[in-house]
């Protein structure tokens, strides 16, 4: 996982920018919008390489590091982010919105869309055999609350379940693509269901 950056100024201006919003999705892979390709930078680039069976190359330097890189191109993303999201992967788009021959300074960018496996509902990122149900519990060891939404539906509904085991029944029954956890909670749950877990 990244390391947030709180000094930023012995980085180049480009890299200030990409800290900047990288700073605020450390645990999700930022595809970062570079003319008409996506580059992906630093500890992303190494995960990324290997996820997707791309070269991980480094160009450049910064606060006098050589920048570990890969990149994919724009009109190609759908595919990367297919393979990304069925591997548990949560990726942040941040694109351009600057006009490049106006710029003084590198184009300004920002976080236009956070894709993770219980949000999306592009179909071609779908996969069409099973349901797209992210779920987010709350409770202590007696007593659960379990939301779970389909969005791809719009399919809400709400439990109340007794018990630590009757609450791991469930969550295999549901499978969902993503859970959402309080950040202070046990350890207990299997390891296959916390990897969607944030």
């Amino acid at each position: 996982m990244n390391k947030a950056i709180s000094d930023l100024s012995s980085h180049t201006p480009m890299m200030q920018q990409y800290w900047k919003l990288k700073n605020q999705h450390l645990d999700q892979l930022m595809f970062y919008r570079m003319g008409d390709f996506y580059e992906i930078f630093y500890e992303d680039a190494k995960k990324a390489a290997k996820l997707l069976d791309i070269t991980l190359t480094a160009r450049g330097q910064s606060a006098g590091q050589s920048i570990p890189m890969c990149g994919i191109p724009y009109h190609a993303a759908e595919g990367y982010l297919a393979k990304l999201v069925k591997l548990g992967e949560s990726v942040v788009i941040c694109e351009q919105i600057g006009d490049p021959a106006t710029s003084k300074g590198p184009v300004d960018r920002q976080v236009v869309r956070i894709i993770t496996p219980g949000t999306i509902s592009d179909e071609a990122l779908l996969d069409e055999r099973r349901d797209n149900l992210i779920a987010a519990v709350l409770g202590d060891e007696r007593l659960f609350g379990l939301a779970v939404l389909d969005i791809t539906s719009g399919n809400f509904s709400v439990l109340e379940i007794k018990g630590w085991e009757n609450l791991l029944a469930e969550l295999e029954r549901i499978n969902p693509v993503e859970l959402l956890i309080p950040d202070d909670w046990p350890q207990g749950l299997p390891a296959e269901k916390r990897r969607g877990a944030r």
